[in-house]
């Protein structure tokens, strides 16, 4: 006769647990050794399942409750596929489950009665759209995002043990949300700002978050300080305003009274804080961490991403333009060019330094407002990032996302950065209040593709169902599942720290090497071009004008004396001051000399790109009587290279050609300004020219087009225009190419596509 299972389920517990008379893994939690090597848990196998099982009755099975759990896994991890729905061909429902007959008309008592109480189908719906919106992030709120992979180009394990960089074609998923930081989540694209960059790997040991910024330093050396500094660069608390800009009084006083800033405000000020778009701008992690290799030994970490299309911005005039007639235009321009086949890629390069190399550099590299100058420590190429798919759904993958900068696998460390560790701690405290509750990591975006396995129960909007009674570590009931990895497989803290003998005191404060505020702030504006350095000052210009408070103009103009006293006194002038301020006093007042004094790296001339013309936008002119045979094949030549050509015209539909070949505008200059594109041809046919010549909108099309130095083809007549608008050529302009007829169109084309891949022209702005 069977035993019965409930006997023989209590004999095998009883079996089981005494199979663990103590616990053996006790003596390895003491003593330095252990505390860098931890073993793997001690674990007793079952003879059956019964011993783990929550209830005898699991093998009952139904639609709804299934079957038996599979042994050792959880079936909630598994690719997006498991929470996709597509409603094609099905009837409407409410959330559980039942038919909508009618969702036109709420239950009323007669038709001209009152609605009643127990419409539960109005009720649900009504409710459900109450609560549609999750708290927005406080900072990086307005976000775009997609999914990819990361293909490694060679092994890394020399330097570390982290997943993604174990092999040469190695690929790992990604998912990529890139942001700006002060607006709200329905601010503006292309406001003067930080962009957020952050990469969610999902490892085959667990998610690794590259949480960082297209901008390589920060504000501020101490998380202390940065609801501060959130504080005062968001809209004024009196009156909501501004949104989206740092241009106003409370953000300009607290740095020109925080000169660690300063490095900070010189890459804000520049075009790296408009970039053309998230294709095009780097991408930086900010801080120094640790690669571990699997002896355990590690060395230091910078990591950048390098887009292969440049890094390339707006001037200042196009983004507020372009703001107008575009406030999504990064994230249209993101999701159109994933759409059309013309992926964003990324080159993941890491700077690789040791400690005693550290201990060298003039600066710390524990400090968030300094780099590591390329000159001292080269980029190392080790892996690329294709972002290939857009999300089907905004809010559940884009809005939903969480990123947590304690989120690391085995491999990557932290260093004793100050600002990072708040970082680490914040961003799942922000998590768990704007997703509502502590299991926000088991929604499916979220959701690791590794396998999920730990003794956390309950709590709000838990997804998994976990089987058995055993919660706890150590345990015997379960055989001691789940056991600890230890450190072969498991994720281990790296023992060794930076100025290790300096833990040993408790202290509020800073290294000297902090106090240098002033010095890679040098090195970044006079590692710029003249035209950059311009926009520069201009940007500050700009945004000091727009302060309320004199003293606070006068204090940052004389903070900027420490860093180019030709900077600091051409602003003085401008901004109407009678006397030049003297400089603020240095916190150090006598700084080590600089390894580098200027970083050719740091100009973004320095990085155009790979020269494809992928993703460009170029508009194509066109009128009633537009000369098409010269046109077409400029239209065709320019979408065989990947970009993409619009005819843009007085109106959108069909306008004759001088051949009497109909075309279709896909755009007007009213919804699609010069300012949008990156490029402009100007057509050739006499009636066309003279209509445009005549249309002050296309006139703007073309002056805009110039003064923003960008590249523009004109075709025969097109030259016309160019007088027309005002426009006056310089004597040598490789962005401005003229071609007759069509003899010359086709090394033409090849100077045009040149010189859109190339840098702005930005020389022009001088005449």
């Amino acid at each position: 006769m069977p035993k019965n299972p409930a006997v023989q389920q209590r004999t095998e517990v009883e079996r089981l647990a005494a199979a663990r008379p103590f616990n053996t893994t006790k003596a390895a939690e003491h003593g330095a050794d252990n505390a860098k090597a931890p073993p793997e848990g001690d674990t007793v196998d079952a003879s059956s399942r019964l011993p783990s099982a929550s209830t005898l009755s699991e093998a009952n099975s139904s639609d709804k409750s299934g079957s038996l759990a599979v042994e050792g896994l959880n079936a909630t991890i598994d690719t997006l596929d498991r929470v996709r729905v597509d409603a094609a061909g099905r009837p409407l429902t409410t959330n559980q489950g039942v038919r909508v007959s009618d969702n036109q008309n709420s239950l009323k008592n007669g038709l001209r009665g009152p609605v009643l109480l127990e419409d539960f189908v109005l009720r649900e719906k009504l409710t459900h759209f109450d609560h549609e919106r999750t708290p927005e992030r406080i900072v990086h709120a307005r976000g775009s995002a997609a999914h990819g992979y990361f293909k490694c180009y060679a092994s890394q394990a020399k330097y570390t043990r982290a997943a993604p960089l174990q092999a040469a074609g190695k690929i790992t998923p990604v998912f990529v949300r890139f942001s700006t930081v002060a607006g709200e989540r329905g601010s503006k694209d292309t406001a003067r700002d930080v962009r957020g960059f952050a990469v969610k790997f999902y490892t085959d040991e667990g998610n690794w978050d590259l949480v960082g910024n297209n901008i390589p330093v920060f504000f501020i050396q101490d998380a202390m300080k940065f609801p501060d500094l959130v504080h005062a660069v968001k809209a004024e608390p009196h009156h909501g305003m501004p949104q989206a800009a740092s241009a106003h009084d409370t953000f300009w006083d607290f740095v020109s009274l925080m000169p660690e800033s300063t490095h900070m405000l010189m890459w804000v000020m520049s075009d790296r804080a408009i970039p053309r778009s998230f294709r095009t701008m780097q991408g930086f992690g900010v801080h120094t961490f640790r690669l571990v290799n699997a002896e355990g030994k590690s060395v230091f970490c910078k990591f950048h991403w390098e887009p292969l299309a440049g890094t390339h911005s707006m001037v200042w005039d196009e983004a507020v333009k372009v703001s107008g007639a575009d406030p999504d235009f990064h994230r249209r321009d993101l999701w159109e060019a994933i759409e059309s086949g013309a992926y964003p890629e990324w080159e993941l390069r890491l700077q690789i330094f040791t400690e005693a190399q550290a201990e060298q550099f003039s600066f710390d590299v524990l400090d968030a407002t300094k780099i590591v100058p390329e000159e001292l420590v080269p980029l190392i190429p080790v892996g690329r990032m294709v972002l290939n798919r857009n999300p089907d759904n905004f809010f559940a993958e884009t809005e939903q996302v969480a990123y947590c900068t304690a989120n690391v696998v085995p491999g990557i460390d932290f260093s004793n950065d100050p600002l990072l560790a708040g970082r680490i701690h914040s961003y799942v405290d922000t998590q768990i209040s704007r997703l509502g509750g502590p299991n926000f990591q088991e929604l499916p975006i979220n959701a690791p593709i590794a396998q999920v396995h730990n003794n956390q129960r309950d709590g709000m909007h838990r997804q998994a169902i976990h089987r058995g009674r055993v919660a706890y570590e150590p345990n015997s009931l379960a055989g001691g599942c789940p056991f600890q990895a230890g450190a072969a497989q498991g994720f281990v803290t790296v023992p060794a720290r930076l100025r290790a003998e300096e833990e040993q005191a408790k202290l509020r404060g800073k290294p000297e090497k902090f106090a240098d505020h002033y010095t890679q702030a040098t090195l970044f504006y006079e590692s710029q071009t003249p035209a950059e350095q311009a926009h520069i000052r201009a940007a500050f210009r700009f945004e000091l004008s727009k302060l309320t408070v004199p003293a606070i103009r006068e204090r940052m103009v004389a903070s900027l004396r420490n860093v180019s006293e030709a900077l600091a006194r051409e602003l003085s002038g401008q901004l109407g001051m009678a006397t030049l301020p003297p400089p603020l006093p240095r916190a150090l007042a006598t700084p080590a000399r600089p390894e580098v004094e200027r970083s050719p790296a740091l100009s973004l001339s320095a990085r155009p790109g790979d020269g494809s013309i992928k993703a460009r936008k170029v508009a194509l002119l066109v009128a009633p009587g537009v000369s098409w045979a010269l046109l077409a094949p400029v239209q065709r030549a320019l979408q065989e290279a990947g970009a993409v050509a619009r005819l843009v015209g007085p109106h959108i539909g069909r306008l004759a050609s001088a051949e009497d070949t109909p075309i279709e505008a896909d755009a007007s200059w009213e919804n699609e300004p010069g300012f949008l594109f990156d490029a402009v041809v100007l057509p050739d046919g006499a009636t066309a020219v003279q209509a445009l010549m005549r249309d002050a909108d296309a006139l703007a099309f073309v002056r805009d087009t110039y003064r923003h130095g960008k590249p523009l083809l004109v075709l025969g007549a097109g030259a016309k225009l160019l007088d027309q608008a005002g426009v006056k050529p310089g004597a040598d302009d490789p962005a401005l190419i003229h071609v007759k007829d069509s003899a010359g169109l086709k090394t033409a084309l090849g100077a045009f596509a040149a010189a859109i891949a190339g840098p702005r022209r930005f020389e022009r702005e001088s005449r």
